[in-house]
């Protein structure tokens, strides 16, 4: 078994110096290749020393997930559109109006190239690897929101850190009902759709 020693150093290096070294100026290709490497690693761990494997778990409560996510995203849809109507009226959906394919395009490769990747790192392995490390269950789940928001900090926007904190805050709360990445998953590309979809795709990196 690793040392809690090893586990706090991987967890700073991982969740807090890489993600904060993005937003420092240098060259792209090794901001790449140090992700990758870093995913690498986590997919290691996961199946090699962790002993997870990727499966649908048979007993997931389909109809209190999407209860739960519904009843979440009107009041996201409310407040969003709203937010978006009154300070950028020009971007309510844009996208969607203008140019459909390149929408429908996105919402694909955000859902399997971003939101799954993300969820495997920020709840997956970070309720695997730490969980047993902090009692606090409160301060467990706040700490994973923290980190998710810190994971965005290169785009260096105020709004986006609140948004990301919220939605780790919604997404580490699903996963500790759950312990199903397949469902927090769900919940998080339906968001993160909702937030493209609405005009507020252009702070969070989605090409417009």
């Amino acid at each position: 078994m690793q040392s809690t020693l090893y586990k706090g150093l991987e967890f700073f290096i991982i969740f807090v110096l890489v993600p904060v070294s993005f937003t420092i100026n240098y060259a792209p290709l090794v901001k790449g290749v140090i992700g990758l490497m870093g995913f690498i690693y986590i997919i290691y761990v996961l199946l090699k020393v962790e002993k997870l494997s990727f499966k649908i778990a048979p007993n997931l409560n389909w109809k209190s997930f999407w209860k739960a996510t519904f009843f979440k995203l009107i009041i996201i849809v409310a407040v969003t559109t709203i937010f978006v109507w009154t300070t950028d009226k020009e971007s309510l959906f844009v996208v969607l109006l203008n140019k459909p394919k390149m929408w429908i395009i996105i919402l694909f490769v955000y859902t399997f190239l971003s939101v799954y990747p993300q969820e495997l790192i920020y709840r997956t392995y970070f309720f695997q690897r730490y969980q047993g490390l902090i009692k606090n269950e409160k301060f467990f789940l706040f700490l994973n929101a923290i980190i998710f928001s810190l994971g965005h900090i290169f785009f260096k926007n105020a709004l986006v850190i609140v948004l990301t904190f919220l939605g780790g805050l919604l997404f580490a709360i699903t996963y500790k009902k759950t312990n199903s990445t397949l469902l927090v998953s769900i919940e998080h590309a339906i968001y993160g759709c909702w937030l493209f979809t609405v005009g507020m795709g252009d702070m969070l990196g989605f090409p417009s």
